[in-house]
């Protein structure tokens, strides 16, 4: 058995956000989304360690997970609107549409090298967050094309692809579930077979938001995969975010105090910052009426993949 590990205090970067979600470290810098202000910010660190902050595009439909074309343009989940939008750096167009394949709002995103894109989403409304149901992944082709693959997930959140399988955390289930990566013959990813890469306590027979949050041990989100094949797991209940070994062993945690992390991201000049994106554990405030959300930072070990 390892070693735990308990990382650098993690510090504060920025402060004054409403939601900050999907974090992706770019071109050398952090971009992040900030729900409610519907806005995309780039960070950028400074010699002296501080981190300059600036509007990227404002993404109607409330923006949320981020990632790059092969080109280098930017792909935003709009998450109302069920689609991802693309900047150009100076004009916003649809570059996708897939409200015929879900009924839940739209969420985090991976975008893999080839172009090729995941999309994960509720499973249930804003409006009616009792109405969990399963759902799948939305896969998008490098020219817009969606459709439903991974079907039968537990709100789809956080993805991350480590070493032949994409990894994809079940928040109401407590799991990360991985799925076997093979190639389509248009080139595109399929998914393969499952297995459970890590359950957090005793699996749900149920599918219940507001009991899964009280009774699961943790709600798992956002997801960082590094350089080692671990995963960095970011807890939507608990006050840290925590790596885990592919055997489920916890090597390294970071403490955020108070706040509960909801997702996070490896970047920095040696991929070794683990940038956090914290706000108040599920349910405590109102996130569209409140500016409780920031980022924080913290060195880690491991570089990221």
């Amino acid at each position: 058995m390892n070693e735990i590990v308990k990382a650098a205090p993690a510090i504060v970067i920025s402060t004054g956000h409403t939601f900050l979600e999907g974090p992706r470290w770019h071109d050398g810098a952090l971009w992040v989304s900030d729900f409610y202000s519907e806005r995309v910010l780039r960070f950028q660190q400074q010699s002296d360690g501080t981190h300059t902050q600036r509007l990227v595009c404002t993404v109607p439909g409330r923006p949320s997970g981020l990632g790059f074309t092969p080109s280098g343009d930017l792909l935003v989940v709009s998450m109302l609107e069920r689609s991802v939008q693309r900047w150009d750096g100076a004009t916003l167009s649809t570059f996708a549409e897939f409200s015929h394949l879900i009924d839940g709002v739209a969420n985090d995103m991976l975008v893999l090298e080839s172009g090729w894109s995941f999309v994960g989403n509720f499973g249930n409304s804003d409006s009616h967050p009792d109405s969990l149901v399963p759902t799948g992944l939305v896969r998008i082709s490098p020219d817009g094309r969606a459709d439903l693959v991974a079907k039968d997930l537990v709100f789809p959140n956080g993805i991350v692809v480590v070493g032949g399988d994409l990894v994809v955390a079940e928040t109401f289930a407590g799991r990360l579930t991985a799925f076997e990566l093979d190639q389509n013959a248009d080139g595109g990813p399929a998914i393969g077979e499952s297995r459970t890469w890590k359950q957090f306590g005793t699996a749900p027979d149920y599918l219940d938001i507001a009991r899964a949050t009280t009774e699961l041990t943790e709600l798992p989100d956002g997801l960082a995969a590094d350089a080692s094949g671990a995963i960095w797991v970011a807890s939507a209940n608990g006050h840290q975010a925590m790596r885990f070994a592919a055997d489920g062993e916890l090597l390294e945690y970071v403490d955020v105090g108070e706040l509960s992390v909801y997702s996070l991201a490896l970047g920095g000049p040696n991929l070794t910052t683990l940038y956090l994106c914290c706000a108040p554990p599920l349910g405590e405030t109102d996130p569209s009426k409140h500016t409780d959300s920031v980022l924080m930072a913290a060195e880690v070990r491991t570089p990221g993949a």
